[in-house]
């Protein structure tokens, strides 16, 4: 053995490392393993081979050095006499059972992740940090392979493990960058298609194998595995994201679908496979295009492992639900959206997360991304824990997650779920079951301060996209810009309008009018947010049935209805949102593990009289209509936030359950819509009409071609120079039974 290798073998420092390294406990392997000087003009060049027979370092020009053991871990050395670091060198290395395997040396790289990004991420700024967290394929110095980076800074030691290194946490430790908590690695040779995961010992000696929480793919569950993805998809939806960023939502038609993908349609011939992203893609493009709808809108399509939660507890909050495709298949998916001139909504997840021991939950062995005071970190209700607000890189996470898939993605918006949970630090807990804040209030100011930052974000990287909350208490100004204090939210669902709509359309026509301000009572509060209108999922599950089957009377009823419901949601202030099924009155509750009863639509001879699809093919048709002359007609959407695009013609007359209203277009063109929501035709009954001429009956929900016994106008009417309900003219018209009719002036 050479002098060089002697003392080698003694240095105490770098024994004490291999050591740790050997235990699995060194923080910076890079300063044991790779090239090093050795003070004498040369270089010693150290390799971590757990296990090998022989070490060869193979430098540029064919020269080889052989290595010896010096750790009987498996640390292997060599000299290089007149050689200095940097060097470009391959090690190769051979085992006992014949297999021979040369490849770079990963710890000869620099780190992957910058100065700028720690301190960013620190600050909790990054914007961009999933570019560096997570594994990403580069070429460095030539060499290719993927970087891997994880946040874990409670952690004692961090290895990538994967079906390259046969998942042996021994063989891949990672580099600890300090304060930063962050670890990271280069692997030259791996590519995209590779599993892997990070193994991290904690603090009390327990190993805790993890999934990438920034992973851009993973394995369908049970397997949990991140994947190393590559994409090569090419955007076709230049023409579409460049007008989306000179739009002004809230000024605009929006009518939309919201979808369960894996429900919505399965394949024919198995009823228990899933539609992948690219079979669904034209089959609900067609279909909701066909319909008139402006957007869809998907329940969480991030990965979560169990199906039952329809995608509201999500595991990986940068992966497409690998069940119905890769990331290339849900890009693609969005694209042909955009090529039908659909807008794609994500529902969105911030508010708390699974405890699965793969996934996020205590990640480093500590309360790394939720509360440790379960008063604070875990949801009493749902059983899942809650995201700590006010930790920079937690904040950073979300925030950075939120605006990926507007980004990578090209969503036109997000829907962020259970706002409401975020809010407010009592939401569903007792009392001594949850923490006041610094000034005693029930306020989660650290929640409220991460939404304001989000939308901030949100709509100034990506103008004119789409931001909703699901928020279901009177927090002031949801849906206001945060300079005048608001949460920055473009829209927030109108819960209250949901609430007190169904209630009222679920009473007997004879109770009616008992319940008469049910349904005047949101024009109360219609203009204090940017409203969506939301009959959501939420309304056909848990037992609630669907809205057919919460309609009261007989089956023509029923649709009847269903029929007013949709046109009064059509009409009044704010945005539409309907569940699929529903646009053609599905009977039986929706169930995410089967598809919806298209079945329904088919014919039936055997009815008295026979019908097309027993008539919920008339409702699919009214949804149709309704579309189309909504967007036809500006006084419909130009002004849903403004009190002066809106007025009672008659919102009094409980006896006849009958209201009429007005809507008014920038421009001062009028839309009156009248309702008789009981099931008896009014002959003669007279409504206000803001002038004369003739008034053309748009839409009328009894109409035969809706299912409906064809009571109507003829087509419009004339109005007379009689003053009636505050207007200077008004007509007699004929109401049909639990019909709604929408006028227009003749142009």
């Amino acid at each position: 053995m050479s002098r060089t290798m002697q003392d080698e073998r003694f240095t105490k420092a770098w024994q004490r490392d291999a050591d740790a390294l050997a235990a699995g406990e060194l923080a910076d392997p890079h300063a044991l393993l790779g090239a090093h000087s050795d003070g004498d003009g040369g270089a010693i060049v150290r390799a971590w081979r757990p296990g090998a027979e022989q070490v060869v370092i193979k430098v540029d020009k064919g020269i080889d050095f052989g290595a010896e053991l010096v750790h009987p871990a498996g640390v292997w050395a060599a000299h290089l006499d007149g050689a200095k670091p940097p060097l470009r060198y391959e090690i190769e290395t051979r085992y006992p059972d014949g297999l021979s395997v040369t490849e770079a040396d990963a710890y000869s790289f620099p780190p992957t992740v910058g100065e700028l990004d720690m301190h960013l991420a620190g600050e909790g700024r990054h914007e961009e940090i999933y570019e560096r967290l997570g594994a990403h394929e580069r070429t460095l110095s030539g060499v290719a392979g993927t970087a891997f980076a994880v946040w874990a800074p409670a952690a004692r030691s961090v290895s990538v493990v994967g079906d390259f290194n046969s998942w042996d946490g021994r063989l891949h430790p990672m580099r600890s960058l300090g304060s930063t908590g962050i670890w990271e690695l280069f692997l030259p040779g791996v590519e995209a298609g590779a599993l892997y995961k990070f193994e991290l010992r904690t603090q009390g000696g327990a190993l805790r194998v993890k999934t990438d929480p920034y992973a851009r793919q993973v394995e369908i569950s049970p397997k949990t595995a991140a994947i190393v993805t590559r994409s090569e998809h090419e955007w076709d939806d230049a023409e579409w994201m460049a007008e989306r960023g000179q739009q002004i939502q809230h000024e605009r038609p929006m009518s939309v679908y919201e979808v369960h993908l894996g429900s919505w349609r399965r394949d024919p011939d198995d009823p228990e496979r899933l539609l992948s992203y690219a079979e669904v893609a034209d089959q609900l493009a067609a279909y909701v295009k066909d319909l008139g709808f402006t957007h869809v809108e998907l329940l969480p399509v991030m990965a979560h492992p169990f199906t039952g939660s329809w995608g509201y507890q999500v595991t990986g909050y940068f992966a497409p639900d690998p069940r119905l495709g890769g990331p290339d298949d849900l890009k693609a998916f969005v694209d042909r959206m955009h090529e039908h001139e659909l807008g794609v909504l994500m529902d969105w997840v911030p508010a708390h997360f699974p405890r699965d021991d793969w996934a996020l939950a205590r990640f480093d062995g500590t309360a790394l991304y939720e509360h440790e005071d379960p008063r604070r970190g875990a949801h009493p209700e749902w059983g899942t824990l809650v995201f700590n607000f006010g930790r920079n890189e937690v904040k950073n996470f979300l925030l950075s997650s939120g605006l990926f898939w507007c980004t990578e993605y090209h969503a036109d918006g997000l829907r962020v779920d259970a706002v409401a949970s975020m809010l407010y630090l009592d939401y569903s807990r007792k009392e001594g079951e949850w923490i006041p804040n610094k000034h005693g209030g029930r306020e989660d100011l650290e929640a409220v301060e991460f939404l304001k930052e989000l939308n901030e974000t949100l709509h100034a990287r990506e103008p004119g996209i789409i931001s909703a909350a699901e928020e279901s208490t009177a927090w002031p100004g949801v849906s206001r810009p945060t300079y005048l204090g608001g949460l920055g939210f473009g829209f927030k669902w109108n819960m209250g309008w949901m609430h007190d709509t169904l209630n009222y359309f679920q009473h007997d026509p004879i109770h009616r009018r008992y319940h008469h301000h049910e349904l005047t009572f949101s024009l109360m509060y219609a203009f204090s947010e940017n409203f969506i209108l939301p009959l959501s999922h939420d309304e056909v599950v848990h037992g609630k049935g669907t809205i057919y089957s919460r309609m009261p009377g007989d089956h023509w009823q029923k649709l009847a209805n269903v029929r007013a419901l949709y046109a009064y949601q059509w009409a009044h202030p704010g945005k539409q949102l309907l569940f699929m099924g529903q646009e053609f009155a599905q009977p039986q509750e929706w169930n995410a593990e089967r598809s919806l009863d298209w079945h329904v639509l088919e014919d039936d001879p055997e009815g008295d009289p026979p019908a097309r699809g027993g008539t919920h093919v008339g409702v699919q048709n009214l949804v149709r209509d309704l579309n189309h002359a909504y967007t036809a007609e500006p006084a419909l959407w130009q002004r849903d936030g403004d009190p002066e695009g809106f007025y009672w013609i008659e919102a009094n007359d409980a006896e006849n359950s009958v209201v009429a209203f007005a809507r008014v277009a920038t421009d001062g063109r009028t839309m009156v819509c009248v309702m008789n929501l009981t099931p008896i035709p009014r002959e003669g009954y007279r409504v206000g009409l803001p002038h004369g001429g003739r008034w053309r009956e748009v839409v009328n929900t009894d109409a035969t071609q809706y299912g409906g016994s064809g009571v109507g106008n003829f087509g419009g009417v004339e109005a007379e120079d009689l003053p009636w309900h505050h207007q200077p003219h008004s007509a007699a018209m004929t109401l049909p039974p639990l019909g709604v009719l929408w006028f227009v002036p003749e142009d």
